[in-house]
């Protein structure tokens, strides 16, 4: 076997497991749902506008309604499909990967060398400078990552080590990925790419920062922002403000 087969051949074998995974998580929420009689509604196929909060956006106590925003402007085209099933915008990089992050421990988060999914939950985080989009790259928290070429395009399964934070796609699907069941926040996947993160400032690029997650606005520092399962996770600098977009997560499997 040739080794480009051989590498197409993990690939696939890691995305079914994630697939297998993700499917036992479900039955698992479903099965905890239905004991506690929650009803959930689901809706929408593709990329569409989050109108709406929810998870645990929708709980906190720390949101504004997205209507005390204003005006939006409406959300550009997704770009094509990726490996992982989430369109991957065709817009420059924020930022790259940075090569500081070497698998020591940041923000008591460890580089090991296989992924741990004790705790395995995602999140979907969309940026836009001044009203433009901009890509979060693969490969933050994977040093020496290496990309394998897939049908749908670039998608990075090695590198020395994985941090429990990391992106395989340049999506913007961050993979929590933990031995230990916590609580990670935006702030801990930023220190793993070594970007700055506060209320002025998201990477390079400095301005009044709005958060917005689920279709809610967060008030706070969006430093404390939190990840949490099939999330969609909006920063914005400057103006104007874009509508949220969220993915459709019935369909990555992840």
């Amino acid at each position: 076997m040739s080794g480009k087969s051989a590498r197409e051949n993990r690939r696939q074998a890691l995305a079914a497991a994630r697939k297998a995974e993700a499917k036992r998580k479900r039955r698992r929420r479903l099965a905890a749902w239905t004991a506690a009689a929650v009803v959930l509604v689901g809706a929408g196929t593709g990329i569409g506008f989050a109108v709406s909060g929810g998870g645990s956006a929708a709980a906190s106590g720390h949101y504004a309604a997205l209507t005390t925003l204003g005006r939006l402007t409406a959300a550009p085209a997704p770009g094509p499909m990726g490996p992982e099933r989430v369109p991957i915008p065709s817009v420059p990089v924020l930022a790259s990967p940075s090569a500081a992050t070497a698998g020591q421990p940041i923000d008591g988060i460890s580089c090991q060398a296989s992924e741990q999914t004790l705790f395995h939950i995602h999140t979907h985080l969309t940026i836009f400078v001044n009203g433009k989009q901009q890509q979060v790259p693969a490969g933050i928290g994977i040093p020496h990552a290496v990309a394998q070429q897939t049908s749908a395009g670039p998608f990075i399964d090695s590198g020395s080590c994985f941090y429990w934070l990391h992106t395989h796609a340049a999506d913007g699907i961050i993979h929590i990925e933990s031995p230990v069941h916590r609580s990670y926040t935006l702030g801990d996947f930023f220190d793993e790419w070594h970007q700055p993160l506060s209320a002025t400032q998201v990477g390079p690029a400095q301005g009044k920062v709005t958060t917005i997650i689920n279709g809610q606005v967060w008030k706070g520092n969006p430093r404390y922002a939190p990840l949490g399962s099939h999330e969609n996770l909006q920063l914005e600098v400057g103006a104007p403000l874009v509508t949220p977009e969220s993915i459709n997560w019935s369909i990555t499997g992840l």
